[in-house]
C-alpha cells in the first residue's frame, strides 16, 4: 500500500502560512500597545504586551529563516 504525498507546492503553502500568520499577530501586537500605551501604564498591563512581542518577534524571525534555510536546501 502507497502512502499518498503532498505536492511540494502545497507543503510549502502549509509550512508559509502560519509563519505569515504569526507577523500580521506581532503587527497587530505591536499597534495594539501603540493604541492603547496610557491605559496599559495605568493598569500595569504594558509589562505582559511588551514580553509577548519581544517574545513573538525572535520566534518569527527564527522560523523564517528555517523555513528559507530548508528551502534552499531542496528539502521543502
Amino acid at each position: 500500500m502507497q502512502q499518498p504525498t503532498i505536492t511540494p507546492k502545497l507543503l510549502r503553502l502549509l509550512v508559509i502560512f502560519p509563519n505569515v500568520m504569526s507577523y500580521i499577530l506581532l503587527f497587530g501586537v505591536v499597534i495594539y500597545i501603540r493604541t492603547n500605551l496610557e491605559f496599559l501604564k495605568e493598569t500595569g498591563g504594558l509589562t505582559m504586551w511588551v514580553i509577548f512581542a519581544a517574545l513573538l518577534g525572535p520566534i518569527a524571525i527564527y522560523t523564517t529563516y528555517s523555513i528559507v534555510k530548508r528551502i534552499r536546501n531542496g528539502s521543502l
